[in-house]
């Protein structure tokens, strides 16, 4: 059983499951991210249509958000260790079982259901183990951990390119299976935090004869169960509305983004590097941002507030850009300011519902978020 530490010891090996939680992060979204690659590739094999193709990552997604609170109460019952050793297997086998590649319904089943399963239960449990781990650097940790996103998404392109020409798209997908492997390697090191309050095992509580570690004890038990009434908290519904509209709207832009700039008259070599600007400033966005949280000058709410509006102003500015210089400009503003605000979401989280419902929280956020990821990319295509 894993034990919540109600002293978060902000550092020492704090920092070892931050690191790991950059690998999972880059080996996770950051392959759903790129794995756009392998779409043309997948279309011919199969002579398929790119809408039929397509639902590869649509089930992917998918499984992704419903599979959040299977692995958020995996979590409170077993460790996150084991949830995302768990996840990693799952991914790992479900990249590489495409190597087989012998129906489009094959692809969907392992690609599609098992990797985003495995993704599902190694993301989230990444994330909220990074929170259990701090307390007052919990902003600047979740910011680190989140930009492995970034990070590896930079560098996957050229690579899984690369290894297309060189293998071909069934060799490449079983070497990523092999790759995706040391997520389980970085589940190991998300050692479980021990009880703060061992050295009293053995004192007794005055008028009832029951010890501390005891009455320690019970405490644990009773939050070994997914917290479903999460949804009647109104903070927690409040700050759930904000997840869908923000779902809706904030992943939309790179979307767009490519036929956008083909629309302005925009050569497609310099299309290409507004994907780059993009990434790079993301993952400047939420270093910069967790380190400022980090200094408590303001509350992590009120922050997200700024970032947020700032953000939404960038998109509705984003119309304007009539050339490639106004574009990439606009694409820098909202790629930071969607860094920042992704860097801090889910430590506003934990302090909304606190971190002994955060398990829970994060999960059923994920999964109520989801409907906002569904339907903001056909919206913004009807309009």
């Amino acid at each position: 059983m894993q034990m919540k530490d109600s002293n978060p010891p902000d550092g020492g090996y704090g920092w070892v499951v931050v690191v790991s939680a950059f690998m999972v992060m880059g080996l996770t979204a950051a392959v759903l991210k790129t794995f756009g690659l392998f779409f043309v590739e997948i279309q011919q094999h199969f002579d398929e249509l790119a809408s039929t193709t397509s639902w590869i990552t649509s089930v992917t997604i998918v499984v992704f958000h419903l599979g959040a609170p299977v692995a958020s109460s995996l979590c409170v019952r077993y460790t996150h260790r084991a949830v995302v050793v768990t996840g990693g297997v799952l991914a790992s086998s479900g990249m590489a079982l495409g190597f087989l590649g012998l129906n489009m319904v094959w692809m969907y089943a392992t690609t599609g259901f098992l990797q985003g399963l495995g993704i599902s239960f190694s993301w989230t449990p990444a994330i909220s183990i990074v929170s259990h781990y701090f307390s007052k650097r919990r902003a600047l940790a979740n910011a680190i951990a989140s930009a492995g996103e970034c990070a590896f998404a930079f560098t996957f392109g050229p690579f899984f390119q690369w290894l297309i020409s060189q293998y071909g798209w069934k060799g490449a997908l079983l070497i990523i299976g092999g790759i995706q492997l040391n997520i389980c390697v970085c589940g190991i090191l998300m050692r479980p935090l021990a009880s703060s309050s061992l050295h009293s095992e053995t004192e007794t509580l005055p008028g009832n004869g029951m010890s501390v570690k005891d009455k320690e004890d019970k405490f644990a038990m009773a939050h070994k169960t997914f917290n479903w009434m999460l949804v009647r908290r109104p903070e927690f519904v409040l700050y759930a509305i904000f997840g869908i509209l923000a779902a809706m709207s904030f992943f939309v832009p790179p979307l767009f983004l490519v036929p956008l700039s083909y629309s302005l008259g925009i050569d497609e070599s310099w299309t290409a590097s507004l994907l780059s600007i993009l990434a790079i400033v993301d993952f400047a966005g939420r270093l910069i941002c967790g380190w400022y949280a980090n200094l408590h000058l303001v509350k992590t709410v009120h922050l997200l507030t700024m970032t947020i509006t700032l953000i939404s102003t960038s998109l509705m500015l984003l119309p304007l850009a009539s050339s490639y210089l106004s574009l990439a400009i606009f694409t820098g503003f909202y790629g930071f300011f969607f860094g920042t605000t992704v860097a801090i979401h889910i430590t506003v989280l934990a302090d909304v519902v606190g971190m002994s419902d955060f398990d829970s929280a994060l999960g059923l956020f994920m999964l109520i978020r989801s409907s906002g990821g569904f339907v903001g990319p056909p919206l913004a295509g009807k309009l």
